[in-house]
Order: C-alpha cells, then structure tokens, then sequence
C-alpha cells in the first residue's frame, strides 16, 4: 500500500511536469511569433534598382480610434458694445452725411477727400452739341438759299424750322446727358476706406468699396503734354489677394491725390489717425 508521502511527492512532480510543459509551449509560441515577424521583414525580392521588395507592409499604421464629440459653450453678449466715437470724429461724420448723403458711411467713418473728374473731359461733348446745334439754326436761318438752290419748295420752310428746332433740341438733351454721366463718376477717400462711383451710362450705376488695409499700392500717370500743361491724369489702386486693379481717369492733380491717399493707407495699417483736408462741400 502506497504511503500518502509518496502520493503528495507525485502529485508535485505531475504539477510541476505540467508548468514546465505549459512554460515550454508559451516560449515556443513566442519564438515562432517573432520568426514569422522576421520573415515578414525580409525582403522577399528586389526590383531592378536593387531596392527591396517585401511580401506585407513593414509599417503597421494603427488604425484611428474616434475620438468622442466635444462640445464647446461659448457666452456672448446678446447685445453688440458699443464703439465709442469721439466728438471731432461725430462732427466729421455728420458733415459728410450732410453733404454727401448717399454714401453709405458707418458711424466713425468721415470723407477725407471727394475726387472729381477734371473739366478737360466736358470739352468733347460741349463741342459737339455746340456744332450740332450750330448746324441746324444755319441750316433754318439759310432755308431760303438753299431752297432756291436745291429747288426745295418754300412752303417747307415750316416743317424744316421744326424739325431743325426739334433736332436742336435732342442735341442740347444729349450733350447734357453726356457731362452728366461724365461729372457723375467720382472717387471718394474715407479714413477706412476707398469707394468709387461708376457710372456707366443714364442708366448703369455701380459702386465699389475697398478696405484701406485691403490696398496693396497705389500710383498715378500722366500722358502727354495735355495731360502734364493741364495737370490731370490717371490713378490706379490694385489690392491685396484678388489681384484686383480700380482705376479712375481725367483725376485733377492726381499726384497731390495719391500723396494724400497713400499717407491714409499708411497710417490706418499702422493704427494711427487717418487725416487729411476737409471734404469738398459740394452734394453734387
């Protein structure tokens, strides 16, 4: 009959066979975990520039996780603050308002300076209806002449004196239309920004509004004698980004322009007072 010391001493040698065992498969597994990690990284060919060429990616990127969506409250007041807008910047407000009251200014914003095309560019439309008109009363005023000439019958004379009066007319109409549009284009400089007037024609009207921080460079021209005798020429902005050019022509003295232009762009980028001469008084 077996002794229990003999039992408890074999029970321990199978407990102990078995760990043993158990510690020998886990160790086996491992060495063949990182022989299969070895021959994924060996290069299993090479490509004709001798670079290596792998069965698997050597590079596991993890895949990403999603992070959980995050919420942010931010407290805003539910009423703008207000910008405080000091009495001589009110002042300036006001009187461009006064004077030019379709212009759409905020309410610390002022003209500094209203640009104006140069009276050179009436010449050709006063010259024209000027001759037209001239014209047609030669024509009325020499009927008689020209009846006996031509052998036009007299009893026309007073269909030829309203038309010529009806023509006269027209002329005067277009000629006065032609130096409105013309007058109505204009150039306005604000201590924030730059706004232009374009019109077109009677019926085509558009303005532009650029930024002062937004102007990227500004410059004049003047071509040929008249231009230089005469003192008027052509301003040109071109703005940041957008590659944008805004030209204005027949300026009067654009080099005093520009010069007063290009001191407002630099002192509002660099934070300080935009000044300059009093805007023109004129709501036309």
């Amino acid at each position: 009959m077996v002794s229990p010391l003999v039992k408890k001493w074999e029970h321990r040698e199978r407990s102990m066979s078995e760990r043993e065992h158990e510690n020998i498969r886990q160790k086996r597994e491992e060495l063949a975990e990182r022989e299969a990690e070895q021959a994924a990284q060996r290069p299993v060919a090479y490509d004709a520039d001798g670079q290596p060429l792998y069965a698997a990616p050597t590079d596991q990127v993890p895949p990403a996780t999603s992070m959980p969506h995050q919420v942010v409250h931010v407290a805003r007041a539910t009423e703008p603050v207000p910008v405080e807008v000091s009495e001589e910047t009110r002042k300036r407000h006001e009187d461009s308002k006064k004077h030019f009251p379709w212009l759409n200014l905020s309410e610390h914003e002022y003209i500094i300076s209203a640009i104006r095309r140069h009276p050179i560019g009436m010449w050709g439309p006063l010259l024209a209806t000027g001759l037209s008109v001239s014209m047609m009363f030669i024509l009325i005023l020499n009927y008689p002449y020209f009846s006996d000439t031509i052998g036009l019958p007299a009893e026309s004379f007073g269909l030829i004196l309203l038309i010529g009066v009806l023509l006269a007319i027209l002329f005067l109409i277009g000629g006065y239309l032609a130096i409105w549009v013309y007058m109505n284009n204009r150039f306005f400089l604000t201590n924030e920004s730059v706004i232009q007037e374009i019109q077109a024609s009677v019926f085509s009207r558009r303005e532009q509004t650029v930024s002062l921080m937004n102007v990227e460079d500004a410059s004049f021209s003047q071509r040929g004698p008249l231009q230089t005798i005469l003192n008027y020429g052509s301003i040109r902005l071109s703005t940041e980004g957008e590659e944008t050019t805004y030209r204005f022509d027949y300026v009067a003295d654009p080099k005093e322009q520009i010069a007063i232009l290009n001191n407002a762009v630099e002192a509002f980028k660099n934070g300080r007072p935009v000044e300059g001469p009093a805007a023109e008084n004129d709501k036309n």
